[in-house]
């Protein structure tokens, strides 16, 4: 599907037109005419008030402290799209709040697929019920499974410490019973 087409027309100079007899001006045409076929376009209108503040890509990587590389490649994957004025990025709060959702959701072990799906379901003329239903399912499924982990963790912690402390004695204890019987190297 073509979403736009450009034309445009190039100078040249004029032909005489094959087969023609008379020498006048209608004669002569030249029109060259290129057609080029832009898709995928995303048409977003510029900022013209004051009262949506824009940021750049600079100042969103420093505020949540990735680097301007992980902004683009959330660009290259369609989770954002921000503005453009010549080479330059203008992200609007939107694109912002976005960011931010997407930072939390891998901050917590979700795929940038599972967040996007989570962003996406933001419906704000049904109070995002079914968006947050959604969510504090997956939350507890997450923490369940975090919860179970930290269980063997801290199983796996123990089981080291008992070893740590078992090795400490018999350190000890080879230590006190070399002394005793070599008590001239004491």
């Amino acid at each position: 599907m073509i979403s736009s087409a450009a034309i445009i027309a190039n100078k040249a100079p004029l032909r005489r037109i094959p087969g023609a007899g008379r020498k006048n001006a209608h004669d002569y045409v030249y029109v060259n005419v290129n057609f080029m076929y832009i898709t995928h376009i995303t048409w977003r209108t510029k900022v013209n008030t004051v009262s949506e503040r824009t940021y750049t890509i600079s100042e969103l990587a420093k505020e949540f402290g990735v680097t301007t590389r992980t902004i683009r490649f959330y660009e290259e994957k369609g989770m954002i799209s921000p503005l453009r004025e010549g080479q330059k990025r203008l992200y609007t709060l939107a694109d912002r709040v976005r960011i931010k959702l997407i930072l939390r959701g891998k901050r917590i072990g979700m795929s940038l697929q599972e967040c996007v799906e989570f962003i996406d379901m933001y419906d704000p003329e049904h109070n995002n019920t079914d968006q947050l239903h959604s969510l504090i399912a997956d939350v507890k499924e997450r923490r369940a499974v975090l919860l179970h982990q930290k269980k063997d963790i801290d199983a796996a912690i123990a089981g080291l410490d008992e070893v740590q402390s078992l090795c400490e004695r018999a350190l000890a204890k080879g230590t006190t019973a070399h002394a005793r019987s070599n008590p001239e190297q004491s």
